[in-house]
């Protein structure tokens, strides 16, 4: 039988998957979609961090490209079905990318043994190995029927990403949590048109689940932050303008009210202000990279 996770790729990649028939901004709407400020601040980062190269991968329609590119930045995007180059140099981003990388989900059964979720939502065969090995010590559960989605393919999806980098830094940004807050029954949730739906895996749905942050900044080494923080330290504000500045100059009120309300939303705690931040690289770039996060 076909375990979930084959059967979430082929539902997402296969011939007739989700991401072969739909354009992703149709469905869901990403701290890109919220502000230009969101690539603003990754240019400003760019800088700090000394690269004048963003490799965007998951580019979707190069919505982030585009307001890097105005910065001044060179930009290659990289689609889901491109091949990533041998080598990278600059500033690698991953936005909402190693959530809708498919992985092994699994469930506790009566007996006290996790086992592998299959297509048809029954239990297969008892986890073991390197599976069991992480689910031990990043998810263990509970009780008859917790839920973990095991993280290896995204860490290896991940580390080959920094394993490429001759210089620079790669940064993943995504929805997820941490080893004190594993939701119990998993995260694995459909989307369509905007709203979650139902889990399906016949193509008609994007198929995503949160990233477990501290065991992927612990498998490339890197460091981990939260959108909030990361982003007030690149300098974005959520102030908003004062009155009289309404009485003076309207119009630059008006803007910088509305620059005010697109940042918040990017800082909100309970939103995108909750996603994490994880970077790895080479050692001075990682470095730069730290600093200008952590100002």
């Amino acid at each position: 039988m076909t375990t979930f996770r084959e059967a979430w790729d082929a539902a997402l990649y296969g011939p007739s998957g989700f991401y072969r028939r739909e354009r992703p901004a149709a469905h869901f709407r990403t701290s890109v979609h919220a502000s230009p400020l969101f690539g603003q601040a990754i240019a400003r980062l760019a800088e700090q961090v000394g690269v004048s190269q963003v490799v965007d991968i998951g580019a979707g329609e190069g919505e982030l490209g585009r307001v890097l590119r105005a910065a001044g930045l060179d930009v290659l995007d990289v689609e889901l079905d491109d091949e990533l180059p041998a080598r990278l140099t600059g500033l690698v981003i991953a936005n909402e990318w190693l959530d809708n990388v498919p992985c092994e989900v699994v469930e506790l059964d009566a007996k006290g043994d996790a086992r592998y979720l299959l297509a048809d939502e029954t239990l297969g065969d008892v986890v073991s190995g390197n599976d069991l090995d992480w689910l031990e010590k990043w998810w263990p559960l509970a009780e008859e029927g917790d839920r973990a989605e095991i993280g290896l393919t995204r860490e290896e999806a991940w580390a080959e990403v920094v394993a490429r980098l001759d210089d620079g830094v790669a940064l993943a940004i995504d929805y997820g949590h941490v080893s004190t807050e594993r939701p119990s029954y998993g995260t694995l949730t459909g989307f369509s048109r905007g709203r979650e739906c139902p889990v399906a895996l016949d193509g008609s749905c994007d198929l995503t689940a949160h990233v477990a942050l501290d065991s992927l900044a612990t498998a490339v080494s890197g460091q981990l932050t939260t959108q909030r923080e990361a982003l007030l330290a690149l300098g974005l504000s959520a102030e908003r303008p004062g009155q009289e500045l309404a009485r003076t100059e309207p119009l630059r009120y008006l803007a910088e009210l509305s620059s005010a309300g697109e940042a918040a939303e990017l800082l909100n705690t309970s939103g995108l202000g909750s996603f994490g931040w994880v970077w790895a690289g080479t050692a001075s770039a990682v470095r730069r990279a730290s600093r200008a996060l952590a100002a």
